[in-house]
């Protein structure tokens, strides 16, 4: 099926840092497993993208996960008309990109396994973790193959440490097994994440062994969608240093500053010429 709107780039998403399961398939064309779902996404133009999925799918599933019933393009004219020079450019750049609205265990083993790794690195770790504990899937879009879902918080609270090491996991392997234990104890609920307020989510999912402020900024946004919520890693550290010398004014942009992350972060990891005038 098609879907036509402003503001939803495949590639600008893929390559936003949000997910670890989205790859590039060929010019314009990329896969998706999430959800325990195979989807195939084609960048038609500016403002089609082909979805390989029926309509009952992409209303049960994919419209939430892209939050395509979000107007991104208010945001996006409060930041190119505002006084920002930095801020009207890489909303530009990255005009695209979405929020996903991603299942939270995923997000949050992903962003756990994301400490300290490298984008590629992160993603093959995941890919392995999923072979060896995720459920086999048939995709019925390109000839049968076979796929692995995300394992469930049952299957990585039984891991061993050995195992998970041979998936390169290294020191995260204590991480992965307690966060889901946590879950599997009651101890994260994250229906409950998604209703509270940002501030309660973030203390409780910094109670668990190997979650910082990065790590649960991170499963806030990308996996409660508390769009408020705004991660600081390596890009955006350097963009807080480099452009606002510590003094970025965050409070201008409450309730959206996760967009205004995405925007940064896309910017600072894929311009080809940056500059910051």
């Amino acid at each position: 099926m098609f879907v036509k709107g402003a503001n939803f780039n495949v590639k600008q998403i893929a390559d936003s840092g949000q997910c670890f399961r989205m790859n590039l398939i060929e010019k314009d064309k990329y896969s998706l497993i999430a959800y325990d779902k195979y989807l195939e996404l084609s960048q038609i133009d500016d403002e089609t993208v082909k979805l390989s999925c029926s309509e009952d799918e992409f209303k049960d599933i994919w419209i939430d996960y892209f939050d395509l019933n979000y107007d991104y393009g208010k945001i996006i004219q409060l930041l190119s008309d505002g006084e920002d020079p930095f801020l009207r450019k890489i909303t530009d750049f990255g005009k695209g990109i979405r929020i996903l609205q991603q299942e939270p265990f995923e997000a949050m083993i992903s962003f756990i396994i994301s400490q300290n790794k490298n984008i590629p690195a992160i993603k093959s770790c995941i890919e392995a973790l999923c072979s060896r504990y995720g459920e086999p899937k048939v995709s019925t879009v390109e000839n049968n193959n076979t796929y692995y879902a995300f394992p469930t918080p049952y299957a990585l609270a039984q891991a061993e440490s050995t195992d998970l090491l041979q998936l390169k996991t290294g020191y995260r392997d204590q991480y992965i097994i307690r966060a889901s234990q946590a879950v599997m104890e009651g101890l994260i609920d994250f229906n409950y994440l998604k209703k509270c307020d940002s501030t309660e989510a973030l203390k409780v999912l910094k109670s668990v062994h190997g979650i910082g402020d990065k790590v649960a900024n991170c499963i806030l946004l990308f996996g409660l969608h508390h769009i408020e919520a705004f991660p600081v890693d390596v890009w955006i550290k350097k963009v807080l240093e480099e452009i606002y010398h510590n003094d970025f004014p965050l409070e201008k942009y409450d309730g959206f500053a996760g967009i205004v992350q995405q925007y940064m972060f896309y910017y600072m990891r894929c311009c080809p010429d940056k500059s910051f005038g």
